[in-house]
């Protein structure tokens, strides 16, 4: 299918490096560094921390869940995409600066505060991809969805490795950090916040210049909302017409789960088992963004090749059993049941250097590819599968999707991890979801529906 808005290669480029812009955020703030900081030096309990920040996680996904919908069918309504995006992406920027504010033991902003920056930042981030998503069908010919979805989310991932590079490089290994941040007041980690913000701003800039958008409808705001809200309430009733659709939503609302907690959380773990630092945390999530970029590039062109229900599904079986085998590394022990020194160095290296945490980070690499190439290719199987005429309704169903449970599976991982003690049996309970949704994509045809 053609392109619909007089897409130009500048204009898909430009739709691409808004993700370039965009998705460091979760890389930096909501898995590396920030969230790390945040469980070790503003609560100072990791598990306690994992527990709160995957209620933090859990609460903004439920409000993303409730908007979504309705703000994509007024979209429809009223035509254009950009402004939605426009105003997530000042709320983004504007919440994800203010943690600068967050300080060591609960100062400054307090938990409450950083709660609610990080909560509205997820709710901006979740918001922009409902319509930015959404543009990707009329961009691009259907025969390549898949690659260029992939090559969004890889190109993010390069993004994370640039700016967790520079803050490993430039503010973490100096004595003396770029800016003169004071390592005592954990400058150096809180400047995470305004550095996203800021990088956010300048390259998300090419987007709102040359990536087309659709005419306004020209409809007063009034209607367009009436419109709006009136197409969710009938398309949910309606949705027994699209059953197919509804059973991807309803299979990538539970994987979906999963996959949030394996990104947001994997940082988290593995600094709390494996006692890691800054510097550590850092140098993880560079290694893991290589991967989940390669993720990315493989992911889209094997989805076009094969189709994407099965890479999908490729994707999800690998996920678990590499899930199931990285609980397995702890300091004091191998795949679960070997004893191993802890401290016992196998390598001459200064950071990961015993050999749980080779396997695990090992084990983790094969992870990052999967991951990302299921969150490129639930993009993409969308794309491909929901009616043209109301593609941002379904985007925001889609977003609906994945956020409307997306308390269920933080909230089982904070459970798990209080009720247990433990990081591990905490982060075991998302191996239920991959396999549920695995198992559920064989209900899933991989066609468009019309409206």
């Amino acid at each position: 299918m053609a392109a619909q808005v007089g897409s130009t290669a500048r204009g898909r480029i430009s739709w691409v490096l808004f993700e370039w812009a965009r998705n460091p955020y979760v890389l930096v703030i909501t898995i590396y560094i920030y969230a790390t900081y945040f469980t070790r030096d503003i609560v100072g309990d990791p598990v306690r921390g994992q527990a709160l920040w995957a209620a933090i996680q859990g609460y903004a996904g439920l409000a993303v869940a409730v908007a979504a919908p309705f703000l994509g069918a007024m979209a429809d309504a009223g035509g254009r995409r950009k402004p939605w995006v426009a105003a997530f992406a000042i709320v983004l920027a504007g919440s994800t600066a203010a943690l600068w504010f967050g300080l060591p033991g609960g100062g400054g902003l307090g938990l409450t505060g950083i709660a609610i920056a990080v909560g509205l930042a997820n709710l901006a981030y979740d918001g922009s991809l409902v319509f930015h998503g959404a543009m990707l069908p009329s961009l691009v010919p259907e025969r390549v969805i898949g690659r260029w979805s992939g090559l969004g989310y890889a190109l993010g991932n390069l993004a994370g490795i640039v700016l967790l590079t520079f803050v490993l490089v430039f503010i973490y290994l100096p004595d003396q950090p770029l800016f003169g941040l004071d390592k005592a007041a954990h400058e150096h980690e809180r400047f995470a916040g305004p550095l996203c913000a800021l990088w956010f701003v300048a390259f998300s800039i090419p987007f709102f210049l040359w990536t087309p958008d659709r005419a306004a409808a020209r409809l007063p705001v009034g209607i367009a909302v009436r419109q709006g809200l009136s197409s969710v309430v009938g398309t949910v009733k309606r949705l027994k017409n699209y059953r197919n659709v509804a059973a991807f939503l309803g299979v990538r609302m539970i994987y979906n789960d999963a996959l949030n907690v394996m990104l947001s959380f994997g940082g988290i773990y593995a600094a709390g088992v494996f006692h890691w630092g800054a510097t550590e945390s850092a140098l993880y999530g560079i290694l893991l963004s290589i991967f989940a970029a390669l993720g990315g590039f493989l992911g889209g062109r094997l989805a076009d090749r094969i189709g994407t229900k099965r890479t999908l599904q490729l994707s999800l079986g690998v996920m678990m059993v590499a899930a199931l085998l990285s609980l397995g590394f702890a300091p004091d022990r191998l795949f679960f049941v070997f004893p191993y020194v802890p401290g016992t160095r196998v390598a001459d290296l200064p950071f990961f250097a015993t050999a749980p945490e080779i396997f695990y980070i090992a084990t983790i690499m094969l992870i990052a590819v999967c991951l990302v190439a299921t969150y490129a290719n639930s993009r993409a199987m969308m794309a491909r599968i929901a009616p043209q005429e109301r593609m941002t309704e379904f985007f925001g169903l889609y977003a609906l999707s994945g956020e409307a449970s997306a308390f269920a599976a933080p909230l089982a991982v904070a459970a798990a991890t209080q009720l247990s003690g433990s990081q591990q049996w905490g982060m075991a309970v998302i191996v239920a979801f991959l396999a549920a949704g695995f198992v559920g994509l064989f209900f899933v045809r991989e066609e468009r529906a019309t409206a």
